[in-house]
């Protein structure tokens, strides 16, 4: 019996040590801080799926994803208004045990107790696109949007020689990358063209071509002989451009959109619009991801970063440097 007992104490010991070494690997399900274990696990949280924009920064985050040998998880909400869904996302994918989470908020300040949570439970956050509130984030990726609401501005100064009759459409309250570029296009356009009256600035189209169509049309109606519009976003410049396409005013009403897709482009180039602000999505879905693994490795970051904003025109639109911002390679999402 003593015998038997030398022999199953080590044995023992040993089956002790093994089983305590094997618990930071099963932490959580992502564990790609552990090497060896698995890969690390990011997701990947858009404001929504639908926009070229969105595929673009999926392509660039897969891009960079696979150089550095990490997993992305990619999911967000089925419509680009709906808050409490990408909360839940986050929610759902901080359980599931991700190792980082890259996120464009949808609301600047419903984001945050949801991000804050995630980090106690060990999961940091880059912020892309659009600013969250606090500091619960560990880093920033996005587009200069007030410079691009400037760049819009002279854009509609140039193109009506700096008088006329204006209109804004507004894409949705609590988003700040909008936010900024109608604050900057507003405040550049009183402050360098004053003779150009501004009838109306506070209308909200929200995310879809659908009501955005909708909102221009009401616009028309109520102010005969607009001469320009602002529209910030992908799905507010197609609807408000469908409106004019149907009511003959395109190409003759100075439109100035953001954000690219074959529809835009086409219009781009038939005179129907006078300029795309155009940020370079790609990159920042790149950066984004390559700041989240920096960060998980131990190693140094930008905390703040900005990518490119450009205003594209009929006349630049076949420059070199501007095609990959008009049609962003997404070869790798068929992959």
């Amino acid at each position: 019996m003593a015998w038997r007992r030398r022999t199953l104490l080590p044995a023992l010991v040993i089956a002790l040590a093994l089983a305590f070494l094997a618990v930071p690997a099963c932490r959580r399900p992502g564990s790609g801080g552990v090497p060896g274990v698995t890969r690390p696990r990011i997701a990947v949280i858009p404001m929504g799926t639908t926009h070229e924009f969105w595929k673009a920064v999926h392509a660039g985050a897969l891009t960079a994803a696979r150089e550095l040998g990490v997993e992305i998880v990619w999911k967000g909400p089925l419509k680009e208004d709906d808050r409490d869904e990408q909360i839940q996302i986050v929610e759902t994918l901080a359980d599931s045990g991700v190792d980082a989470i890259v996120l464009s908020p949808l609301d600047d300040r419903a984001l945050v107790r949801p991000v804050a949570e995630a980090r106690r439970a060990g999961i940091p956050t880059v912020v892309f696109n659009s600013a969250l509130q606090g500091d619960e984030h560990v880093a920033f990726i996005a587009t200069d949007n007030y410079l691009g609401g400037v760049l819009a501005a002279r854009a509609v100064g140039r193109e009506t020689g700096g008088r006329g009759r204006f209109v804004l459409i507004r894409l949705k309250v609590g988003v700040e990358g909008t936010t900024k570029r109608e604050e900057g296009f507003l405040a550049t356009l009183r402050a360098e063209f004053p003779a150009i009256e501004v009838l109306s600035d506070n209308q909200y189209a929200g995310p879809s071509t659908e009501t955005a169509y909708q909102t221009m049309e009401n616009l028309i109606s109520r102010y005969p002989g607009i001469d320009a519009v602002f529209t910030p976003n992908e799905s507010t410049t197609f609807g408000a451009l469908r409106a004019l396409q149907d009511h003959g005013l395109a190409g003759k009403i100075v439109h100035v959109g953001f954000d690219a897709s074959d529809k835009l482009i086409e219009a781009l180039a038939g005179g129907e619009l006078a300029g795309l602000v155009l940020q370079d999505p790609f990159a920042m879905g790149e950066r984004s991801l390559r700041t989240a693994v920096a960060h998980l490795r131990g190693e140094p970051y930008e905390k703040s970063a900005a990518t490119a904003v450009v205003l594209v025109t009929r006349e630049n639109m076949d420059n070199p440097a501007i095609r990959p911002l008009l049609r962003p390679d997404l070869t790798i999402l068929k992959q």
